[in-house]
């Protein structure tokens, strides 16, 4: 996101109060097979600047909170911008609709979710087709690609307007020259364009399919149960909250949302989430690119090689190389703040740090 764009058309609100925080069951790393030696040999290179401006590493095993240290002086209360880690927010509060019943499935179409916000240029009847499970994916047929600086749909011309969800599908239907595959010729019959946008319209699918503010539903269905308060949002310049990134969350907040998902969509024996769609956002939906390879629900689906030895792993990720990051196999969350928001290849420099320390201080056990 353009800060300065930011800072100009959202305000920031404080759901609550800060309160108490997450509770952990916390347990010493060595009783979690974890090398206290390794994460003392990681905190000190972070503390060296090898990773430049990492603000937090926090790590679970076994469900017990193993290591938690802060690199900077707002500490453990201070709310981090997750930036695009907030998208699989938004996937988790699209279950928590269909388990209300306000969404009927991931089948349903977004148009008559969204209509009070049309009537929208480029009319076509494929627009009526795009279904939730399109947005889900970052697979819709709108011309919508923040990776490309000359697309319609490329974030930062969204900030431009005032109705974000009307720019999204004021877009028309994007095109498949000869050497782009068209949907039916790829990996699990998509077409993957990674677009905030869609991830933004997604949040005012729920906000209209539920009748409460996204912010209002979310407390109650996602954060009250996770024990997370005091979170904050940004807001579009007609008042919707941003579920396409920007979120304010504590790190251990963060941690409870992977280990959430660890869980199959259970906390404390509560079930948040249902186990069908938990699954779903953590199972290969649409096929990024041979770099950054499968795409879940809002969800990244990365390998991370430790010590040798591959490990498929589910993310949550955002500008800067803030991450959390699920090894299932593991039985592990790892949690990295950053404000790496102007250097090169953050997201590199949090892998790095992931694999190479974090993860690399593990028995596998």
């Amino acid at each position: 996101m353009h800060r300065l764009l930011i800072t100009a058309c959202t305000l920031l609100a404080v759901a609550t109060p800060i309160s108490a925080q997450t509770i952990w069951p916390v347990a010493s790393p060595e009783s979690q097979g974890v090398s206290t030696d390794r994460l003392a040999t990681m905190d000190a290179a972070v503390r060296a600047g090898t990773f430049q401006k990492v603000t937090s590493v926090l790590i679970a095993r076994h469900g017990r909170l193993v290591h938690e240290t802060y690199f900077d002086d707002a500490g453990r209360e201070s709310r981090r911008n997750t930036r695009s880690a907030t998208k699989t927010v938004t996937a988790m509060l699209v279950g928590a609709a269909i388990a209300e019943g306000d969404i009927a499935s991931v089948d349903e179409p977004v148009m008559p979710f969204i209509a009070s916000h049309g009537p929208f240029d480029n009319p076509d009847l494929r627009k009526s087709a795009i279904t939730v499970e399109d947005l889900l994916t970052m697979s819709s047929l709108l011309e919508c690609d923040d990776d490309n600086q000359f697309s319609r749909g490329n974030e930062e011309r969204m900030y431009l307007i005032e109705d974000w969800v009307k720019f999204t599908f004021d877009l028309p239907i994007r095109g498949f020259p000869a050497w782009i595959p068209r949907p039916a010729d790829q990996p699990y019959g998509r077409a993957f364009s990674y677009c905030t946008a869609g991830s933004t319209t997604l949040g005012a699918v729920v906000q209209s399919a539920s009748g409460e503010p996204l912010d209002v539903f979310a407390r109650r269905t996602l954060f009250a149960p996770l024990g997370i308060e005091g979170e904050q949002w940004q807001f579009s310049p007609t008042g919707l909250p941003q579920g396409g990134g920007g979120l304010g969350l504590r790190s251990r907040d963060l941690l409870a949302l992977g280990q959430l998902l660890l869980n199959r969509g259970q906390w404390e024996g509560q079930r948040v989430i249902p186990e069908a769609f938990a699954v779903a956002m953590t199972t290969p939906q649409a096929s990024v690119d041979p770099q950054r390879g499968d795409y879940g629900y809002l969800t990244w689906l990365p390998t991370y090689t430790v010590n040798g030895q591959p490990h498929a792993a589910w993310a949550m990720a955002g500008t800067g190389g803030n991450k959390v990051v699920i090894v299932p196999d593991l039985d592990a969350v790892v949690v990295v703040t950053t404000e790496n928001y102007n250097v090169r290849n953050p997201h590199v420099l949090a892998d790095t740090l992931i694999a190479e320390h974090a993860l690399a201080s593990f028995n596998q056990r």
